[in-house]
């Protein structure tokens, strides 16, 4: 019988560990590529009232159009929204929402949304939060208005693989000073503002 002689045996074990060790921090390094994308960035450019008006029964009417960018930094990854619903907020109170067009996004892309939310809803304030909201409609411009994303969406990393439909975080658009458009007063200027879009591919369910 032929026996391998110890120095080719340890130069094989050398190329073989060699060999697997590339593979390997190639493999880790593609992994990390494919799974670990740029979040997506969203970032409200415009937001301004129409009506806001808050009766003795706490019926808030409103009108409120908000203007979104939604920016896809990744070069190698197309985002296929499914179901995006928009969830306004005031003081802790969400009063409107309202479906949106599904849509892909490509590589290195950037989408306008707009949603309007319009109609009337009931709300309870604390006391200091209608003490506030007085202050806030004497002077035309309102405070602690957010407008949160709920998303489906489906990922695609290169060109060959595609997740199922999951369920991002919450994008959760925080604004300030929001104006009241009014014929007889000139608005002020929305700032615009980032909204924070959290781990962005993971799935709400499993990480919370």
């Amino acid at each position: 019988m032929k026996h391998c002689r110890p120095r080719g045996i340890f130069g094989c074990i050398s190329c073989t560990t060699g060999t697997l060790c590339v593979m390997f921090i190639l493999s880790w390094y593609l992994f990390l590529t494919i799974t670990h994308p740029s979040n997506v960035k969203f970032f409200v450019t415009e937001a301004s009232l129409a009506q806001f008006n808050l009766t003795s029964n706490s019926t808030l009417f409103y009108n409120l159009k908000v203007n979104v960018t939604v920016r896809n930094p990744n070069k190698h990854v197309i985002v296929y929204y499914r179901r995006i619903t928009a969830i306004a907020w005031y003081k802790d109170n969400d009063f409107g929402r309202v479906s949106l067009v599904p849509f892909d996004q490509g590589h290195k892309n950037t989408t306008l949304l707009q949603a309007l939310f319009e109609g009337h809803n009931v709300i309870t304030l604390k006391p200091e939060q209608f003490v506030e909201y007085n202050e806030e409609t004497s002077v035309g411009v309102y405070n602690d208005l957010a407008v949160d994303f709920d998303l489906t969406i489906r990922a695609k990393y290169r060109s060959w693989f595609k997740t199922s439909r999951f369920n991002p975080p919450i994008v959760r658009c925080r604004l300030s000073r929001v104006p009241l458009i009014s014929n007889d007063k000139s608005a002020p200027t929305f700032s615009v503002t980032e909204c924070n879009s959290g781990n962005f591919f993971l799935d709400r369910v499993v990480v919370y």
